[in-house]
């Protein structure tokens, strides 16, 4: 019994040590706001949305994440563990944006999409507004559509 319960504390320490690392190595995916490329990580599965951006210390201006979910339903985001301001873009199946949302670091603040979506995009904060992009405009990219 001692051994397993060793066990169990390293392997649940081992796995907190690893949630303070930010994920660097997700799949990637090119996407398109009119001229404008993004170089985009892809969030999937539960664990990989769940840490999201958590823990960066910089973010190229050029690339974000993508958070893609398996149906759409209200999303909401908030900004625990995450060091970067962040803007997010809530976006429809058809890759249009419905809402753009700006977030301040390590809060708990809700920021949540206006209809339910698939897609959520995460910029450095600013990003849309100096890109000059609001909701009703698209993002391209194979994933929008995709199921």
């Amino acid at each position: 019994m001692k051994k397993f319960l060793a066990f169990a504390i390293l392997v649940l320490g081992a796995g907190l040590a690893a949630a303070q690392e930010p994920q660097m190595n997700l799949p990637r995916v090119r996407l398109a706001a009119g001229m404008h490329q993004i170089d985009a990580q892809v969030a999937r599965t539960p664990e990989q949305r769940a840490i999201g951006l958590m823990h960066r210390k910089e973010m190229p201006q050029h690339e974000g994440m993508l958070f893609v979910f398996e149906a759409p339903a209200q999303q909401c985001f908030w900004m625990k563990n995450t060091l970067l301001p962040l803007s997010v873009a809530f976006i429809a199946d058809d890759g249009a944006i419905v809402n753009i949302e700006e977030m301040q670091p390590q809060t708990l603040d809700s920021h949540c999409s206006t209809k339910p979506v698939r897609y959520v995009l995460e910029m450095n904060k600013g990003w849309f507004a100096r890109k000059g992009l609001k909701p009703g405009m698209k993002i391209e990219g194979a994933v929008f559509g995709a199921r």
